[in-house]
């Protein structure tokens, strides 16, 4: 069940990340849902939260741990962690660039060490959103100059050393103009697309799963009710509730989906 946003509700469930940054740019969870991490733009750091119950963010609180990322970055935009907990990967404005870290306690991103970064520029110079195929053989950034996605491969899985260029990509111009957050369909079948332009996320069906070139626009949700500048969000991995983050407001926002899935 879930992935279906036509039937996407607000929860009336809220968190406030404002007390840590009010720059939030993207989100993640553990995959259990009990922690909730948030790259910050305002002081260039990843700050994690626990949830007192896994998926409700109205049970968040700040664990009083972070890591610091401006040795490498200072306009910290994509985030995004392995599902073991043990990769952590952060897109920046500055360095153009994708940068790794390697987390010796998972999930505990005190933990975190710089590994390598991967220059995204002869793609596009404003990388924003970033995600992976759930083997994390292939990675996928959002670039906010082209609006645009691009696929990259990865001949060692999470390692960035080996990442290269697939030249496949798909342009999301006529959806949105600030494309900032990615996430994908467990399956690969589905992309999401979260956008400070328009204040929504739209979703793209991909004929040929994880090949972002056979993308074709599907559905949007309108989120500007609560959140106008959407920087990031994520989905359960059942796809029943979507969270999303935002610098208008500095909240993660919780929603439900319909109890039916994209085919």
């Amino acid at each position: 069940v879930g992935y279906n946003l036509a039937g996407a509700s607000y929860d009336n469930k809220s968190f406030s990340v404002s007390s840590q940054d009010a720059n939030p740019n993207d989100i993640a969870f553990k995959t259990d849902g009990t922690k909730m991490y948030i790259v910050g733009q305002g002081n260039d750091v990843i700050y994690q939260y626990s949830l007192g119950t896994s998926w409700d963010v109205s049970t968040a609180t700040y664990d009083s741990v972070s890591f610091s990322v401006t040795a490498q970055e200072t306009t910290p935009s994509g985030l995004f962690i392995s599902p073991d907990g043990t990769k952590m990967y952060v897109t920046g404005l500055i360095g153009r660039d994708v940068n790794e870290y390697t987390l010796s306690t998972a999930w505990d991103v005190s933990t975190a060490s710089f590994i390598q970064n991967f220059s995204t520029v002869s793609q596009d110079t404003g990388p924003e959103g970033i995600s992976f195929k759930s083997d994390g053989t292939v990675m996928y950034v959002a670039g906010n100059t082209n609006n645009s996605i691009f696929q990259y491969t990865l001949s060692t899985a999470w390692d960035l050393s080996t990442a290269s260029y697939s030249s496949k990509s798909l342009n999301v111009n006529s959806q949105e103009t600030a494309p900032l957050g990615i996430t994908f369909k467990p399956d690969g079948t589905y992309l999401y697309v979260f956008g400070s332009g328009s204040g929504e996320i739209n979703s793209y069906a991909l004929s040929t799963a994880w090949d972002i070139s056979t993308g074709t626009f599907s559905e949007v949700v309108d989120l500007s009710p609560q959140e106008t500048a959407v920087a990031g969000g994520e989905f359960t991995s059942d796809g029943t509730k979507l969270y999303i983050v935002g610098y208008a407001t500095d909240t993660v926002y919780q929603y439900s989906t319909a109890l039916t899935t994209n085919t």
